[in-house]
């Protein structure tokens, strides 16, 4: 705390992160009160006691807790007396622009904390007019800090800025068109902010808008969008030469990226504004003008409805595809951009006029396959439109009109990759990732040219593995190569392995390939096993049982990824080929299952291991017990005490944050997958080994009920899980009679459910011929369902009911 008035800067600033990081772990607990208010005595006073310095280093220090507690830790009176100190650091009459800056960033943090501020009229004006006051202030830090407020408030208030948006409008249009580039840049956020805020309210509401609707929907887009889109549209000629388009941001991809938004916001509308600057400098001698009506074609192709873009892109389609022969480099990276984008929303089987016909894809081929040997940044730009040509034709049945290029498109593709210059701009990347698609959009027809494409890609793969290494850049290198041609090899193994007609392709190959992945696994490259633990799932999947055979020279490898805490993603992936490995063997899994098991306990007791794989191991726990059925109950024991901890972990979803609510729905639907696979596992053999747990998982799914935030798809499980609670015999009518007990005072959605629980007992007890009658009638004032459960005659033959139900 006294190194905040220290001389030196780097000590004030690394003084104010440290307050904040201890603030986070104490003002939760009710500990270090006193902290704000001696922050605040700072910034009172005058002299030496109080010198300019520390009071930049207190604002700082002030925003960096906000940033770091959560909105509820402190009192309202605290938010305010911070507020208060924040505004007067803000305020005009301050000279001192070090402050005025530390203030306005502390505001930036402290705004989550200001909901009771803004409902307050006067105190949201006061706000509101010093924000706006800083995006005038001679400092650039300051202005450009002051329209990071304005994007925040955006999309924190958006249901506030009615009465500001005139004023708001008129200062960043000032700033886009005069300030500074990251000045301007934040000015034109403040509308891309706007844009995300109006298009989720859509999104989620769709029309469902009255005047007397809760939902505050302004159209603020559509009211500026006579001002705005011009604006928006003067800063695509600002391009940089020679930018790298990967990684450039400036006024015109600022302003290109804003107008896709608003297009999507306000749909139709925005046609008629864009379509004439379109024209009028698509064929300009000056290339900038050239690029910028391309990119505003194109970022227009997304919100306007089907039936207003098509006859636009019919007419401009062949001056593309022309427009890529331009001697700018950037104006061909666009122009094949824009093409990707009229492939991605004009084609496919959901379009009724389509735009790619059989009398144009000859020459937009033609065209995509010579464009593809240009430079990097125009080459990768073609691999994107050309996946998504492909992703159109996805659902095109036997034959695909793609079908007879397919060959010269792969050998384009293949050639790309090994480009000297194919590691600029994710080029060699991007060509496999849309050799991917190819794949995998094929259709049957041209299943001997996917053939044919497998031993290309295992030879490629198979020289890598004797690389010569002599740099970290040949390493970095082979990992980048492996990786992308083992997600090569497990796409064709999931294609072809789909069709008996082509299964034996894989089979003749998978010696081979498997003894390919175990060498791969000598290299400590995450992203490497990720993809080889990926191929070798789909190849499970497709040799079946057969795949025993690899498991004693596997199974180190699968420990090892188990066991990779550090590189959390590739134990995940383990986790999953674990299942698939689980689905391909049945019973023959089971002599690894003590080590499989003991390591999956152990990584859900660990606190090193990322959270997010906890959930799968659950799933996992579903898949071992389905493939090994009774054999089990020898788990049951560790397993169940772990499932029931972690269902009384996501009970806590409650008032959590977003991100945990996601975490503890996920845990949710593990455990869900684990019961029912442990129940169809057993079937109705061992009943008395999960009686001692019916109560707790009957509290379990009451839980999931009543919850309010709970996703869709539990209930998806909940009904998986239903059914196999039936095949466990005598068991399911305790379960089902105490599970209407928790569920009678529920809504009539949740009694439609209950209804459809009942469908499914009757619908499997059918199918084990032991159907039942079942009359339901409530008890008044109670929350009890009375169930009186028969057997009726049953003629097994017809499987056909000849007793009397009642609902």
């Amino acid at each position: 705390m006294s190194t905040l008035s220290s001389n030196i800067i780097d000590a004030r600033h690394t003084s104010s992160q440290v307050i904040a990081k201890v603030s986070a772990i104490e003002l939760p607990q009710g500990q270090w009160p006193e902290l704000i208010g001696i922050l605040l005595a700072n910034m009172s006073g005058t002299g030496a006691e109080h010198p300019a310095h520390l009071k930049q280093a207190t604002l700082e220090t002030l925003g960096y807790v906000c940033e770091e507690v959560s909105a509820n830790v402190l009192a309202q009176d605290q938010v305010n007396a911070i507020l208060t100190a924040v505004v007067q650091g803000m305020n005009i009459a301050e000279t001192n622009n070090d402050i005025r800056l530390a203030a306005t960033q502390a505001l930036y943090n402290a705004l989550g904390f200001a909901h009771s501020n803004f409902e307050n009229s006067m105190e949201r004006d006061y706000l509101m007019r010093v924000v706006c006051e800083a995006t005038q202030c001679p400092d650039k830090r300051v202005r450009q800090a002051a329209f990071e407020c304005l994007v925040s408030i955006s999309s924190t208030y958006y249901e506030k800025l009615a009465p500001y948006m005139q004023d708001v409008f008129a200062i960043t249009s000032k700033a886009v068109r005069e300030d500074e580039e990251p000045v301007a840049l934040q000015a034109i956020e403040f509308w891309s902010s706007i844009c995300d805020e109006e298009i989720e309210i859509q999104e989620e509401y769709g029309s469902d808008f009255t005047g007397d609707s809760e939902v505050q929907y302004f159209k603020f887009v559509k009211q500026a969008l006579p001002a705005l889109v011009p604006l928006l549209l003067e800063t695509l000629t600002k391009q940089e030469e020679d930018q790298d388009q990967e990684d450039a941001w400036n006024l015109a991809m600022a302003g290109g990226t804003c107008l896709g938004l608003v297009a999507r916001a306000v749909g139709d509308d925005i046609v008629p504004l864009v379509v004439p600057y379109v024209q009028d400098n698509i064929a300009k001698p000056d290339w900038r003008c050239r690029e910028a009506a391309t990119y505003a074609f194109g970022s227009i192709l997304e919100g306007p409805s089907v039936e207003q873009l098509t006859p636009l892109v019919n007419h401009a389609l062949a001056f593309m595809l022309n427009a890529m022969k331009d001697e700018n480099n950037q104006v061909k990276d666009t122009t094949a951009w824009t093409l990707g984008r009229i492939f991605e929303f004009l084609h496919g089987p959901n379009i009724e006029v389509p735009v790619i016909t059989p009398n144009n894809l000859p020459q937009i081929l033609a065209v995509l396959l010579e464009k593809i040997s240009d430079s990097p940044n125009v080459a990768e730009k073609v691999c994107g439109a050309l996946y998504l040509l492909a992703q159109g034709y996805e659902d095109s049945g036997s034959s695909s009109p793609l079908s007879p290029f397919l060959q010269s498109i792969i050998q384009a593709l293949l050639v790309t990759t090994d480009r000297e210059d194919a590691g600029d701009s994710r080029l060699r990347a991007s060509a496999y990732e849309t050799l991917n698609e190819i794949v995998r959009c094929s259709t049957e027809d041209t299943a001997p040219v996917i053939a044919q494409l497998l031993p290309v890609i295992m030879q490629k793969l198979n020289s890598t593995l004797d690389m010569q290494l002599n740099s970290s850049d040949d390493r970095e290198k082979q990992n980048e190569v492996q990786a992308l041609l083992c997600g090569v090899l497990q796409v064709i193994v999931q294609k072809l392995g789909s069709s008996e007609a082509t299964k034996h392709v894989i089979l003749q190959c998978a010696d081979q390939m498997m003894a390919m992945f175990l060498r791969i696994f000598a290299s400590r490259n995450a992203t490497v096993h990720e993809e080889a633990m990926l191929a070798i799932g789909a190849l499970a999947y497709v040799t079946g049982s057969d795949f025993s055979k690899y498991m004693q020279e596997f199974y180190q490898y699968l420990q090892m990824g188990l066991q990779n805490f550090e590189e959390y993603q590739v134990c995940s992936i383990t986790v999953g080929v674990v299942g698939d490995i689980c689905r391909a063997l049945d019973e023959k899994i089971l002599p690894y299952c003590d080590g499989i098991m003991a390591q999956l306990l152990q990584n859900l007791s660990s606190n090193q291991l990322h959270r997010s794989v906890k959930p799968p191991i659950f799933s996992c726990f579903g898949d071992i017990a389905l493939a090994i059925g009774e054999q089990f109950a020898r788990y049951l024991a560790m397993a169940m005490p772990m499932l029931q901890g972690a269902a009384q972990l996501s009970a806590q979803a409650v008032s959590q944050d977003e991100e945990m609510i996601e975490y503890y729905n996920q845990l949710r639907i593990g455990i869900l997958e684990a019961y029912s696979g442990i129940f169809q596992g057993f079937k109705n053999k061992r009943p008395d080994l999960m009686a001692p747990y019916a109560l707790h998982i009957l509290q379990f799914l009451e839980s999931i009920y009543v919850d309010t935030y709970r996703y869709i798809t539990l209930l998806d499980e909940l009904l998986k899980l239903s059914k196999s609670l039936v095949l466990q015999g005598n068991l399911v009518s305790l379960v089902l009679i105490l599970f209407c007990t928790s569920l009678f005072s529920l809504s009539s959605g949740m009694r439609l459910l209950l209804k459809l629980l009942l469908e499914f007992w009757v619908i499997w007890l059918i199918h084990l011929d032991q159907v039942p009658q079942v009359s339901l009638r409530t008890q008044p004032s109670t929350r009890v369902f009375l169930i009186h459960v028969s057997s009726p005659m049953i003629n097994p033959s017809k499987k056909r009911l000849t007793g009397h139900w009642q609902p």
